[in-house]
């Protein structure tokens, strides 16, 4: 789950890299424009995926607290 989570916040902050700086959204382009189905699914998974990786820099910090 935790690499998951972690190759989808990559992809996330790629494409979000790719739009301020060339102004090119990678995930539209690849899955149909923003507005389709399949674009906003990834957009929500990748949305997820970050509040997800949130509470790991709560649990890294329990795990070397325990240390």
């Amino acid at each position: 789950m935790k690499r998951l989570a972690l190759v989808l916040v990559i992809i996330g902050s790629l494409n979000w890299g790719l739009i301020g700086l060339l102004n090119f959204d990678l995930v539209a382009t690849l899955f149909g424009g923003s507005t389709s189905f399949l674009s906003r699914t990834i957009y929500a998974l990748v949305g997820i995926a970050g509040i997800y990786a949130i509470t790991l820099l709560f649990n890294n910090r329990e795990d070397r607290n325990r240390a």
